[in-house]
């Protein structure tokens, strides 16, 4: 390619050789974030290796949603993942070209496909395209037909065969290392996603390895899987054509929610979301006929929605935030829509069930009068945070908010918390700056465990975290996908490491349930000789490096973050970086999970961590 220096620039010569068609998937393989968001390897459970099996199991869910099969059989294992539904299956002349050419489906029939969760013509082939081995086939009416691909490219297609088959389709597939690495599904992730259709398609039962999920109460055993606080009340279960909600108030702060369109979990919430929280607050305001503050209403809700739209409209690709406005192309907006059906079915039953009621109720009194005790602190407080020169004294933020307006660097934002100018001056100069923000501490958090919501206003470092966060009416605000924290893995690096966890369970838990919550990995050693340094995050890898690398090499033990030079804290924060992701499960309840690790119980602590002690050796 011929280059001409003009004006001191180097340019590049721009001609017909230049323009390139891409055929088939190739664009697929090419810029895989375009249709699955991410790549990852199965650590995180929005991981591209999930969005695969994803896209091929929403086909199968949509045939049980149009009245078609009433079972879906799934398995993985050794990275093949088999998908087998008891649908109609793909008309066998088109099979092929349903999963290898773009634009190419039966959803944009909406008669066929009337609410579908898969996406127009592209699911399917973006799992061809990324996958080294691919093979679907079809069963119709005692005819098979079958087609293996590799890398979105037909290998082998069958002639038609009889077969006495039910109906139906089965897609199995290998993701590709070469786009995903040494990639590892996660049991946890899988079944948390296979819950959730279960819980969103009663009736269906999905059989995955050993494993059957079914659910006869819908959104109602979704909250009772998910609540991990005492609800006030039993759960308010209400259900309509193309609508479903689920809701309790628990003595947690702050809102939690859970919502789906079309059967697909919406993580990011939308429109539909934005919605239901006006609704519920506002028809529970005119029940009562009080002025009502809608934050108190809603403080301490857990609650779910679920509805049905027509060509739904997804901000994203990956399908986990609703943008569309109107139920379908003739019906009435979605805000609309939701309004009405709570404003009719929720008055209802908070008229017939008056003791719910009357719980509710002293619910919304409790947060009206501490809103008002705090008052004057929270004011006071946003102006401090305002006049604190944020920017500057505590948070180094990034870029992704500035100049981002597609929205790619926002879905990689992170925000480490650390201590101490060492710890955070290596971070803050190893960072990228596009998608990377620091936050510093200034020594230990305290301990608010017990404490009332006042503390986070009063208490500088909680009220600039929070700030920094823009976390105070709620996540919809938050500014960082990630929030990250790195701390030092000695005692006091332990500490503040839970002193933090302490302050979200406390105060923002949505923030823990949903999945934003990470701790940082950073190797524990250095084994280099000269030729060859590794890191090493276990004493298991430590052994490891000294075997493989001979004799007498040079080991380094880091006890702190700031120990760690920008340059080498660089290969630990980029694209491979360690997070161990913080969750909570049924059987975890806030309460007795603070009670126990913060409260005052100290000796029943101690028998603990005497119990599971693990003594380090001496590595010198």
């Amino acid at each position: 390619m011929e280059e001409v220096v003009e004006n001191n620039i180097q340019q590049v010569q721009y001609n017909d050789d230049n323009i390139i068609t891409l055929e088939g998937l190739e664009h697929v393989r090419r810029r895989p974030g375009m249709y699955i968001g991410k790549l990852g390897d199965g650590a995180y459970a929005d991981d591209g290796i999930y969005v695969l099996l994803k896209e091929v199991f929403d086909n199968s869910v949509d045939e049980f949603r149009m009245g078609s099969g009433s079972s879906i059989d799934v398995q993985i294992k050794d990275g093949l993942v088999s998908v087998r539904d008891y649908g109609r299956g793909i008309p066998l002349g088109k099979m092929i070209d349903a999963v290898s050419i773009m634009n190419t489906g039966g959803k944009y029939d909406s008669k066929a496909f009337k609410k579908s969760v898969g996406l127009n013509g592209v699911g399917t082939k973006a799992v061809n395209a990324l996958s080294s081995a691919f093979t679907v086939q079809s069963f119709r009416e005692g005819q098979v037909k079958r087609a293996e691909f590799s890398a979105g490219k037909l290998t082998s297609e069958s002639e038609l065969q009889a077969t006495k088959e039910p109906n139906g389709t089965l897609v199995e597939f290998v993701p590709d290392t070469q786009i995903f690495g040494n990639y590892k599904y996660r049991e946890e992730y899988i079944e948390t996603m296979l819950r959730n259709y279960a819980y969103l398609n009663t009736g269906l039962v999905i059989n995955y390895n050993d494993k059957k999920f079914i659910s006869k109460n819908g959104l109602l055993d979704l909250l009772n899987e998910n609540i991990t606080s005492e609800s006030l009340y039993p759960i308010i279960h209400l259900k309509g054509e193309d609508i479903e909600i689920a809701f309790t108030h628990s003595d947690q702060y702050g809102e939690e929610y859970y919502s789906f369109v079309n059967g697909q979990h919406t993580s990011q919430g939308g429109t539909h979301q934005s919605a239901f929280r006006e609704a519920i607050a506002r028809t529970i305001k005119e029940y009562y006929n009080k002025n009502m503050e809608l934050a108190d209403i809603r403080n301490g809700i857990i609650a779910a929605v679920a509805i049905s739209v027509e060509e739904p409209v997804f901000e994203s690709q990956t399908k986990i935030k609703l943008g569309s406005k109107d139920i379908g192309p003739n019906g009435p907006s979605v805000s609309k829509f939701i309004g009405d059906f709570i404003k009719k079915e929720l008055d209802n039953y908070l008229h017939k069930n008056t003791e719910t009621s009357d719980i509710l109720l002293r619910k919304i009194q409790d947060s009206e009068k501490e809103r008002k005790a705090i008052a004057g602190v929270t004011k006071m407080a946003r102006e401090r945070a305002k006049k604190a020169n944020l920017h500057n004294r505590k948070l180094r933020d990034c870029r992704a908010h500035f100049s981002d307006p597609k929205g790619d660097l926002r879905e990689k934002s992170c925000m480490f918390i650390t201590e101490g100018d060492s710890a955070s001056g290596s971070i803050t100069k190893s960072r990228d700056v596009n998608y990377q923000a620091v936050f510093s501490l200034r020594g230990k958090p305290l301990n608010c465990y017990g404490l009332t919501k006042k503390v986070v206003y009063e208490n500088e470092e909680f009220n600039l975290l929070q700030a920094a966060l823009n976390i105070e009416d709620g996540l919809e605000g938050l500014r960082y996908n990630k929030v990250i924290i790195a701390t030092d893995a000695d005692d006091d690096g332990m500490h503040i490491r839970l002193l933090l966890l302490t302050f979200f369970l406390q105060f923002f838990p949505d923030l823990i349930k949903k999945g934003h919550v990470y701790i940082l990995q950073t190797p524990l050693f250095r084994v280099r000789n000269k030729k060859e340094t590794r890191y090493c995050y276990t004493d298991e890898e430590r052994q490891l490096a000294i075997k493989e690398l001979g004799t007498n090499p040079e080991i380094t033990r880091f006890k702190g973050l700031g120990e760690i030079s920008p340059d080498e804290f660089k290969n630990f924060i980029d694209d491979k970086i360690r997070l161990d992701p913080v969750t909570l499960t049924k059987g975890d309840s806030v309460t007795n999970l603070l009670e126990f690790y913060m409260g005052k119980n100290t000796p029943e602590r101690q028998t603990f961590i005497i119990d599971n002690l693990v003594i380090e050796e001496d590595v010198a």
